[in-house]
């Protein structure tokens, strides 16, 4: 045998390992996370990696519904406590409430801005209320986190728009979900709400579960660039609560109507449980958040969408949809109200009180 040859060798092999690895990494990272659950049991009956660090988009507005939650619960807030836009939340991307600084509301109404319109000025506003400042609101939705086994999540601001390093995995939100209906059954009203009406101004969910999928619950959709179309949503029927999340997805109409098809399935005993447990599965936290931009939001996505649309044809024209109902929407409807304007009025300077000699002061 030529020595040169065996002396190769471990470079070879190190060489086929590294390619062999790349490929694999390649492939999760191309991957778009799925996780259905069985919210009772927390028994997985699905799973494509749902380990895999992900931008949450406005799926984070669950956790700053929870940490609202939190607060209300311990009495550092009420529903009527006054939710005032500041100066700050209006300088946040992709404001669509139609609100301006000063506006007021109510937390009650804040929460339905937030989760329902998805009003990123409000989830700011909101969070400046509880905690007095976002770093504080998001050191307090890393508390949860924490809590809650989240172990791949880090959140940086309360309404989800993108920072590199504000990242979670379809596991983690699972168990945000899981945590969020259990632990809080007296909100479910306001994550099966489709439309919130702000100053006479209709916002709608892009939850589209909520008018199509009989039994949904909630929670939340989220869209960026870098994410994708992202989902949990958990559904009931029969006493048993199914819980699904989809992270990347392309188009609303595959976001919704691949959830629909996984509850359907789930539900009629298609899905059948893995034997594991939510919290065993395992987070790949050393992984990179895959960036979705090039392919939902550059001259790529037409082709890229064209092959979703193959690989997830429900819901388009000659094909079955899995949101055939017709649910009216539950609508919540809320004025805001000029606040009370604020001064910073200076602390006069006294002047020099001059010693008493028996003269009149001057």
């Amino acid at each position: 045998m030529n020595p040169n040859r065996i002396g190769r060798f471990p470079s070879v092999l190190a060489g086929a390992l590294a390619i062999a690895a790349f490929h694999a990494v390649s492939s999760l990272a191309h991957a778009t996370p799925v996780l259905v659950v069985d919210a009772e049991t927390r028994r997985v009956l699905y799973e494509e990696e749902a380990g895999a660090p992900w931008y949450p988009a406005s799926t984070t507005k669950l956790m700053s519904a929870y940490v609202v939650f939190e607060a209300l619960a311990r009495g550092e807030v009420t529903l009527d406590t006054p939710v005032v836009i500041s100066k700050e939340a209006m300088g946040e991307a992709s404001l669509h409430a139609g609100l301006k600084a000063g506006r007021s509301m109510r937390l009650e109404d804040a929460l339905y801005a937030m989760v329902v319109g998805s009003a990123n000025e409000v989830s700011v506003s909101l969070a400046e209320t509880v905690a007095g400042s976002v770093d504080a609101f998001a050191g307090r939705m890393n508390d949860v986190a924490r809590r809650l086994g989240m172990t791949a999540s880090h959140f940086s601001n309360p309404n989800g728009l993108f920072a590199k390093d504000h990242v979670t995995t379809a596991r983690d939100l699972a168990l945000l979900g899981v945590a969020a209906a259990t632990d809080f059954p007296q909100y479910r009203p306001l994550f099966e709400t489709f439309q919130v009406i702000i100053d006479g101004k209709t916002l709608e969910s892009e939850n589209t579960l909520l008018t199509g999928f009989p039994g949904t619950i909630g929670f939340k959709t989220g869209f960026l660039c870098a994410s994708g179309r992202n989902v949990v949503a958990m559904a009931e029927r029969g006493g048993r609560r199914i819980l699904v999340v989809i992270l990347g997805a392309t188009t609303g109409r595959e976001r919704s109507e691949r959830a629909a098809k996984l509850m359907t399935e789930a539900f009629d005993g298609t899905l059948a449980p893995s034997g594991r447990d939510l919290a065993a599965l395992q987070n790949n936290p050393s992984l990179p958040p895959e960036d979705m931009r090039m392919r939902v939001c550059s001259d790529e996505t037409a082709a890229y969408e064209a092959k979703r649309n193959r690989l997830y044809p429900m819901g388009l024209p000659g094909e079955v949809s899995y949101l055939g109902a017709d649910i009216a929407p539950r609508a919540y409807a809320f004025q805001t109200t000029e606040a009370a304007p604020t001064f910073d009025v200076p602390i006069p300077t006294l002047r020099p009180v001059r010693p008493y000699t028996g003269d009149r002061m001057p």
